[in-house]
């Protein structure tokens, strides 16, 4: 007679926290300003606060938004913070920098409001594959906020982990 399998994993007291549960719904946009410079390389205040002024802004609606240049040019801090004030009625976030910087700035968010009191005193499970563009930040912003109270820490998949923390 055959033993009956049994799924020590799924009857474990081990917690999985999946960063990718907490991606956020949205398009990630990069608002280059480059097309707007004169030449690719000045930005001539004028024709700057015009584009700006006409600018249909509601395509950004509920959007993340990082604000960049691509060309070599000098911007002067004002021209990001004009771009601000008429993308903040719409986007959800606007950061000045890459797409990995926004998507740091989105987690940082979250996992400050993150509530770990789950996590007190059991071993968790950071999983590591993914399938959404989670930052390397995010599983590092995510250990200082749960290694306090969890018992152990590993990172990987419950057959396949590695340890990382075990409390003392």
């Amino acid at each position: 007679m055959a033993e009956e399998i049994i799924n020590r994993i799924a009857n474990s007291k081990l917690i999985t926290v999946d960063l990718e549960d907490f991606y956020p719904k949205g398009n990630r946009v990069v608002f280059d300003i480059k097309d707007w410079l004169y030449e690719g390389l000045i930005l001539r205040e004028k024709n700057f606060r015009e584009q700006v002024k006409t600018h249909d802004w509601s395509q950004y609606q509920n959007n993340y938004v990082s604000l960049s240049c691509s060309s070599d040019a000098i911007i002067p801090s004002w021209a990001y913070l004009l771009l601000t004030t008429q993308l903040a009625e719409y986007a959800n976030k606007i950061v000045v920098g890459n797409l990995e910087l926004l998507e740091t700035v989105i987690y940082q968010e979250i996992i400050n409001q993150l509530d770990v009191s789950e996590y007190k005193d059991k071993p968790v499970i950071i999983k590591g594959c993914t399938n959404k563009p989670i930052p390397p930040s995010a599983y590092t912003l995510l250990i200082e906020k749960i290694q306090p109270i969890a018992k152990t820490i590993m990172f990987g998949e419950a057959c396949s982990t590695v340890p990382l923390f075990k409390r003392k």
